[in-house]
């Protein structure tokens, strides 16, 4: 004799009543989870500039959390160029990030 083995959730994913619901959802949910940029004192834009250059000129391997829509994001990599003109830093990832937009970095 089979022993019955119940799939829950699984069954009922395909179901999708009104066409559109769960993509206004996932939408929804994103818009809410959404935050404001948290605001740093001269003293923390010091610090974060000192560490910055720090890093910069000893090639020396960071996380950098950063305000990105409403999220803080984290990125991992040595910094590769400073690009002054445009106010981005842009890791060994190639990732460029707005400079006024970070908010931490960690060694």
């Amino acid at each position: 004799m089979h022993k019955y083995v119940d799939r829950g959730i699984i069954k009922w994913a395909p179901f999708d009543a009104l066409v559109g619901y769960s993509t206004l959802l996932n939408e929804l949910r994103y818009k809410l989870g959404k935050k404001h940029k948290p605001v740093l004192s001269d003293d923390q834009y010091e610090e974060l500039n000192r560490k910055l250059h720090f890093a910069f000129h000893h090639k020396i391997d960071i996380e950098l959390e950063y305000f990105y829509d409403g999220y803080i994001k984290t990125s991992y990599g040595s910094i590769k160029k400073l690009d002054f003109i445009h106010k981005k830093i842009i890791l060994s990832t190639f990732e460029k990030i707005d400079s006024n937009a970070i908010l931490n970095i960690i060694f």
